[in-house]
């Protein structure tokens, strides 16, 4: 597989919006995690040698992803050693930035020592958790970072030779925050990171949020606000020569997410780690979520895959017509099978969407409605 995921788990805290699969801990078992994800990847190597290359050179491996989780919580040295064992087992070795090897890291967690040993391990590209400049609303979301340390670990990064620097910003919070977007929108942009990914604040069941909600502690984001701020945030970085080439993901020219972007074009990819996912084109593979039992399973030398699902034909075509419209590639006209010419006419008519080069590319107020569009064009409703 060219593109790997490796889902680190563990965290300080968890955040008031956040449901994904983490372990809060005050000490990270770095070494037993490390263990841990090498055996499984031994096992992937063992029951399918061709998702593997064996001895291949570094087009082997195109991008290698660690994301959480909180990756940077793990110590330099085990961090280290993990990415070399990694790029060892495919074969990536020949050039340290022949592969796009990106981390996830809070603000936190970079240092000079951090940020050195970081880039002398390969990593090429750091993706940092920055969320809002607003100290008063950082509080609200439980991060463990102030707005000062935002450009401090930037500025480390470069000094470090890190310069792929891409920034996360949450828009769309609750009206009685006070937050301001455009106030956040300059901040970032005035670090002039080469990417920038947008998130809109939604509500998932079992989050500390959630619970706020529900005893009426918060008002749940409003749908018009979160419109506006998104088109807002597409103003803003046009103006300042970014490019949405996602949905959520805006760049400068040359700085897509290779990752990213393989996710989106239907490429295979292998996960490792808790509730990691992986994908070969037909089937799709998840890891079981708690760490605990990860471990557990990895130790008695079993799989740790909970899951699979086996996509049928029509559901490969939906995921491709939605994850290519996701982007700014757009979808040929000629893979329009289900869509009848006046629901296509409509979506152009109010502005959603436009034909570019016989494609049909989605607008900003489009992407607003990706769902709808998506269900009109293959008659098979919203999708969810």
């Amino acid at each position: 597989m060219p593109h790997l995921y490796v889902h680190v788990p563990f965290c300080v805290r968890r955040c008031s919006y956040c449901d994904f699969s983490i372990a809060v801990r005050k000490r990270i078992p770095a070494s037993e995690y490390v263990d841990a994800v090498l055996q499984e990847l031994e096992m992937v190597r063992a029951a399918n040698p061709g998702a593997m290359p064996q001895g291949a050179p570094d087009d082997g491996l195109e991008t290698l992803y660690l994301g959480g989780g909180t990756p940077s919580l793990l110590p330099p040295d085990a961090l280290a050693a993990l990415l070399t064992s990694l790029r060892d087992a495919f074969g990536a070795t020949s050039s340290r930035d022949a592969v796009e090897v990106t981390l996830e890291a809070n603000p936190e967690d970079v240092t000079p020592e951090h940020a050195s040993v970081w880039r002398r391990a390969g990593v090429n590209r750091l993706s940092l958790g920055a969320q809002s400049f607003d100290d008063a609303v950082l509080a609200w979301m439980h991060r463990s970072h102030d707005a000062a340390r935002i450009g401090a670990a930037v500025r480390t990064l470069r000094a470090a030779g890190i310069d792929n620097i891409s920034l996360d910003l949450i828009f769309a919070l609750p009206a009685e925050l006070k937050r301001d977007w455009e106030r956040d929108l300059g901040m970032a942009m005035s670090l002039r990171p080469q990417h920038l990914s947008l998130y809109g604040l939604t509500v998932e069941e079992r989050t500390p949020l959630a619970r706020w909600i529900s005893r009426g502690a918060v008002v749940p984001p409003e749908d018009d606000r979160y419109a506006a701020e998104y088109l807002l945030a597409h103003a803003r970085l046009a103006a300042g020569g970014y490019r949405f080439y996602e949905v959520s993901n805006a760049c400068h020219d040359g700085f897509r997410s290779r990752h990213n972007s393989a996710y989106w074009s239907g490429r295979p990819y292998l996960g490792l780690g808790p509730a990691a996912h992986s994908y070969d084109g037909r089937t799709r593979r998840w890891n079981v979520p708690a760490w605990h039992g990860y471990a557990r399973a990895i130790a008695a030398g079993r799989s740790p895959v909970e899951s699979a699902e086996i996509l049928t034909p029509e559901q490969r075509e939906l995921e491709h017509v939605y994850l290519t419209l996701r982007t700014d590639a757009g979808l040929p006209l000629n893979a329009l099978h289900h869509a009848s010419p006046a629901s296509t006419a409509r979506w152009i008519e109010h502005g959603w969407a436009e034909v570019r080069g016989e494609r049909l590319v989605c607008t900003p107020q489009g992407w607003l409605r990706l769902d709808a569009l998506v269900g009109d064009l293959t008659g098979t409703g919203a999708v969810g």
